[in-house]
């Protein structure tokens, strides 16, 4: 309890005396780039540097930002399934050279041959030749997938295996049914539910993770919004909940940054859960996609950055963390656009630049 108050003390005077350094100049960047609601935060191993909440939970409204506002993640929900995956190898649960057909043999006399070899390591990294699919494909239909959450998402990848998903040869293949694979595959090992294990990482870490649309257990938070910045009122979408391991979990800024201190302190030697080689192997281990991980390096300054963006339609979430100057920038929005997206690089640029990245 003194952990968690502490964390509240040192959120709340970060907020107050640091959190206005760039909030002029983001929120310039939400009225011209037409986003609604903006947070953005920058953070080291030990610190809250800046965090910020801007505009409005839903376009033309008064319902004003909050900073503990949940946000949909999109594909940083990839970020916490690797981290899972990572702890369940050290763990011994399962192995990165486990193949899919070795815990689902009973899905592989009709599945294309092309994918028996397919291991965690290959879904989690994009190494798998898989075609892409998301929440707007039209098949296959909700009247095809029955059962449970967990039952769903069995059927749905069975269907995806039989229908020829094999594409031609490249470095990297960003496809969300590889980490739908890769949470069947967590699913099996723990005889635990994806949604449980994110629970039970959320308890470890004082982080309350959540799934699905921010406001349909609660109107009171933000609603996502299209380009036209038309809000996406409450309702369920079966087929996010088929995607869950790859893109469904929402989460507030404030636990995300502990998320990623969480990283941080792994790339800097600094966790006592796994060690600062098996961070670095989940960052950047693999060329341009490690294990949830994008990584570059920047050419002027030549500081090396690993990063994810998420874009599930109505949000947008940016992280990018830098090992070598101890900082991590989190920046989330409740549209998705093109001017939007323009518009937090710009804020992106804004703060790597005062911060030393």
């Amino acid at each position: 309890m003194k952990r968690i108050f502490a964390f509240a003390l040192s959120l709340s005077f970060f907020t107050t005396f640091y959190g206005q350094k760039n909030s002029s100049f983001a929120d310039s960047i939400r009225i011209k780039h037409k986003i609604p609601e903006l947070a953005y935060a920058v953070v080291s191993s030990d610190s809250v540097l800046e965090i910020q909440a801007l505009g409005y939970q839903r376009f033309n409204t008064s319902y004003k930002a909050k900073i503990d506002d949940r946000f949909r993640l999109g594909s940083l929900t990839k970020t916490v399934t690797s981290y899972i995956a990572t702890l369940l190898v050290k763990e011994g649960k399962i192995k990165w050279d486990t193949k899919f057909f070795d815990l689902y043999p009973e899905l592989k006399s009709k599945s294309n041959p092309a994918a028996y070899d397919f291991t965690l390591q290959d879904f989690l990294t994009f190494r798998a030749n898989l075609d892409t699919w998301s929440y707007g494909n039209k098949t296959p239909t909700q009247k095809e997938i029955k059962g449970n959450n967990q039952q769903q998402r069995y059927q749905f990848i069975e269907w995806f295996f039989q229908q020829k998903p094999i594409v031609e040869k490249q470095e990297i293949y960003w496809s969300n049914p590889s980490y739908v694979a890769a949470g069947l595959m967590l699913e099996k090992a723990t005889g635990k539910t994806y949604e449980t294990l994110v629970q039970e990482l959320g308890k470890l870490l004082n982080i309350a993770f959540d799934f699905g649309q921010p406001n349909l257990k609660d109107k009171n938070q933000p609603w996502g919004h299209d380009e036209n910045l038309k809000p996406k009122k409450p309702a369920l979408n079966y087929k996010l909940n088929w995607l869950s391991s790859a893109g469904n979990v929402n989460v507030s800024l404030p636990d995300y940054c502990k998320f990623a201190q969480l990283q941080l302190n792994g790339l800097l030697g600094k966790s006592k859960r796994l060690t600062a080689e098996e961070f670095n192997n989940m960052h950047f281990g693999f060329s341009e996609f490690s294990f949830g991980w994008e990584s570059e390096t920047k050419e002027k300054s030549t500081l090396k950055y690993s990063f994810h963006n998420g874009n599930p339609g109505t949000f947008l979430t940016k992280v990018y963390l830098c090992p070598a100057i101890n900082k991590a920038f989190i920046i989330f929005a409740n549209v998705q656009s093109e001017e939007a997206d323009k518009g937090l690089m710009l804020l992106l640029g804004q703060l790597q630049k005062q911060y030393g990245g």
